[in-house]
């Protein structure tokens, strides 16, 4: 498990915010209980674990500037 600051990934960063985002607003209009705040926890309850240490124990290029 990492701990510390993550590696910035530009391509994934552009990625996320074109096509990603025009992605999840299909499935959330789609697929009920897609994007609902613990619905990690009810589908896939160790890679919610994981994700969840995973996201307190690093921090991101961007939180270093706030």
């Amino acid at each position: 498990m990492k701990i510390g600051i993550r590696k910035p990934s530009p391509k994934k960063s552009i990625a996320a915010r074109t096509k990603g985002r025009a992605t999840r607003a299909v499935k959330r209009a789609l697929i009920p209980g897609y994007g609902k705040k613990g619905m990690g926890w009810l589908r896939d309850p160790k890679r919610a674990a994981k994700n969840a240490v995973y996201k307190r124990t690093t921090i991101g290029w961007s939180d270093l500037f706030k």
